[in-house]
């Protein structure tokens, strides 16, 4: 994972904008898997591309971490769409399938999308543990 060019300076805006941030919160560069991460995280991922958004789920769920993940780029031949792929769009079963298993997982799960003029990979899955 690479940090974009702007990441520095949309941090600042952040913290400008909410105070309390400052000093909470943490940029790491590197592979996901050397990520160690608690209870106490928030796992958060914008446009996790085919599996990462289901890596990123996985290791916050080990973590009992709560965790907001924008997924993008489903690859319907590794991504799991369970058996819903023959009544909805493929992209849309495998993120419901994801939502099932946080809860199953024993995890509030929150579904919201924002708006499409940002982005059109736009499914917000929030989950936290119950």
């Amino acid at each position: 994972m690479t940090r974009p060019p702007s990441s520095g300076r949309l941090h600042d805006v952040l913290v400008d904008a909410w105070p309390r941030l400052a000093g909470r919160v943490v940029f790491d560069e590197g592979p996901l898997e050397s990520v160690t991460l608690s209870e106490d995280d928030l796992v958060v991922s914008a446009h996790a591309c085919g599996a990462l958004a289901d890596l990123v789920l996985e290791r916050a769920s080990a973590a009992r971490a709560r965790v907001a993940v924008l997924p993008c780029c489903h690859d319907l031949m590794i991504n799991d769409s369970g058996p819903l792929a023959g009544w909805v769009d493929g992209p849309l079963a495998v993120d419901v399938m994801r939502a099932v298993r946080l809860q199953q997982q024993g995890y509030r799960v929150r579904t919201q999308t924002i708006p499409p003029e940002i982005t059109p990979k736009n499914r917000l899955l929030l989950a936290e543990p119950n």
